[in-house]
């Protein structure tokens, strides 16, 4: 059973930045991706980032060159650092792990975090 715990949200000033932490409890695939998304007041849950577990990743178009993802193998945490924040990234920011077995096209199981809270106000 895997269970994912976000950390590292808080207040901060726009221009600012955050780190936010993702640990992870439980048996992890050694094939899987994991990734950020972020859920705003009124608004869908949106992806922000991703990673495999070969370390291919992707960004939100609205992230891209201000945020950066990454994870430790052997921790099985994922990280997202985030530079330059705007008011807009205000949200609540959610850890999901997507595992993956060996002749499934798609994934084993997803797991969720209950999210950290991220605010960009002056």
């Amino acid at each position: 059973q895997v269970q994912l715990v976000e950390s590292g949200g808080g207040l901060v000033q726009p221009g600012g930045s955050l780190r936010l932490s993702c640990a992870t409890s439980g048996s992890i695939s050694s094939i899987s991706a994991m990734a950020w998304y972020r859920q705003a007041p009124g608004k869908q849950r949106e992806l922000v980032a991703s990673i495999s577990s070969g370390g291919s990743t992707n960004y939100a178009p609205s992230v891209k060159g201000r945020f950066t993802i990454s994870r430790d193998s052997a921790k099985n945490t994922l990280w997202l650092q985030m530079n330059s924040l705007k008011p807009e990234d205000t949200a609540v920011y959610y850890c999901k792990i997507d595992q993956y077995s060996s002749g499934l096209r798609g994934p084993r199981t997803t797991d969720w975090g209950q999210g950290t809270q991220v605010t960009v106000s002056s």
